[in-house]
C-alpha cells in the first residue's frame, strides 16, 4: 500500500468519480479555469498559482469598468451631446441657427422682442374690449382726486359701447342724472369721459359729464351755483349753448371748484369724447409719465 499524503507534488491526481473506473480522463485532461472559462494545463499542487489568471481577468474588468466610469462622468459634466453641435452656420441656414444658436446677444434680443410681442398682445386684446386706442391712459395731474391719483393708469371704454340704459347722450350719464337714479362711477354721480378739448388734436381731459345741454339752452339756470363764477348766462362765453353736449368738471374741490365750460373749455360735443373711465390701477400711469416726460409721479 502506497502512503499518500494529501499535496505531494510526486503523487498523481485522485480518480474522477464520473469516468469509466481507468481513471483516464482524469490524468492527463485539463483542469476547467473558474474564473475566465479557459482551462489551464497546470495541476494542482505542481506550485504554480492556480488564481493567477483569475486576478489577471479581474484586473482587467475593473479596468474597464473604470474606464466606462470616466466616460460616463464625461459624458455626464457635459450634458451629453453639445447642444451648440447641431446649430448650422449662420451662413448655411440663417433662419435654424438665429432659432437654436445660444449666442448672448442674440438671446437678449429675442428677451427683448418677446416682451414686446407680450405687451403687443395685451394691448389688440385690451383695444377688441374697449373699442378704443389707447385703451389705457395715464393720469397727468391731480384734477380728479380724491377719486383719481395723478400716476394712476385708467381703462377706458368706448362710450357707446355697452352703455348704460341711464345715459342721456352718446352713451354717458351726467351727474345731473345719477343724482335721481343713483348711478355712480369712481365715487360720485355720473360718468367720467375723456374729451378732446374745444376738439384740437392736445392732451385729451378725463374729467365727469356733468349735464347735458342743447344748442340755444340757457344752461345756466340747470347749473349749480356754487361750480359758477358768473352771475348769469350773459356772464358765460359758451351760454346759450352753442351746440349740443357736456358741461364738465374736475372732482378736486381745491382746484377745480367751477365747470370747466366756466369760460375755460368750450361745451363738450359728443364727437369729442373719445371714451368713459371704467377702471384705474394705481400708481402704474408713473411709468408711462416717466418715458414719455409728460408728467412726473415724484414729489
Amino acid at each position: 500500500m502506497n502512503d499518500r499524503r494529501d499535496g505531494d507534488k510526486h503523487d498523481p491526481p485522485f480518480p474522477s468519480d464520473g469516468g469509466d473506473g481507468d481513471g483516464d480522463s482524469s490524468l492527463d485532461g485539463p483542469t476547467p479555469s473558474s474564473s475566465d472559462g479557459v482551462g489551464s494545463d497546470a495541476p494542482h499542487g505542481d506550485g504554480v498559482d492556480p488564481d493567477g489568471s483569475s486576478e489577471q481577468s479581474q484586473e482587467n474588468t475593473e479596468t474597464a469598468i473604470s474606464g466606462q466610469r470616466s466616460d460616463s462622468t464625461a459624458t455626464a459634466s457635459t450634458g451629453g451631446t453639445d447642444s451648440d453641435s447641431d446649430v448650422p452656420p449662420p451662413s448655411e441656414n440663417p433662419v435654424r441657427w438665429f432659432l437654436n444658436t445660444r449666442n448672448g446677444s442674440v438671446l437678449l434680443f429675442k428677451d427683448i422682442a418677446s416682451s414686446i410681442a407680450i405687451v403687443a398682445v395685451i394691448g389688440l386684446v385690451l383695444f377688441t374690449i374697449s373699442g378704443v386706442w389707447p385703451p389705457l391712459v395715464a393720469i397727468e395731474s391731480g384734477s380728479m382726486e380724491p377719486h383719481m391719483q395723478k400716476g394712476d393708469l385708467v381703462f377706458l371704454m368706448e362710450n357707446e359701447r355697452l352703455a348704460s340704459s341711464e345715459a342721456v347722450a352718446a352713451g354717458v350719464v351726467t351727474h345731473e342724472v345719477g343724482q335721481q337714479t343713483g348711478y355712480t362711477k369712481f365715487g360720485d354721480y355720473g360718468d367720467v369721459i375723456i374729451f378732446r378739448p374745444d376738439g384740437q388734436e392736445r392732451t385729451p381731459i378725463i374729467h365727469r359729464a356733468h349735464l347735458y345741454v342743447e344748442e340755444g339752452e340757457n344752461w345756466y339756470d340747470r347749473a349749480d351755483g356754487d361750480h359758477l363764477q358768473a352771475d348769469s348766462c350773459d356772464d358765460l362765453t359758451s351760454c346759450p349753448a352753442p351746440h349740443d353736449g357736456f358741461v364738465t368738471k374736475g372732482d378736486n374741490p381745491t382746484t377745480n371748484q367751477h365747470y370747466d365750460q366756466d369760460n375755460r373749455y368750450q361745451i363738450v360735443k359728443p364727437e369729442w369724447v373719445e371714451g368713459t373711465a371704467e377702471v384705474r390701477v394705481p400708481y402704474l400711469g408713473c411709468i408711462r409719465l416717466e418715458f414719455s416726460g409728460a408728467a412726473s409721479c415724484r414729489p
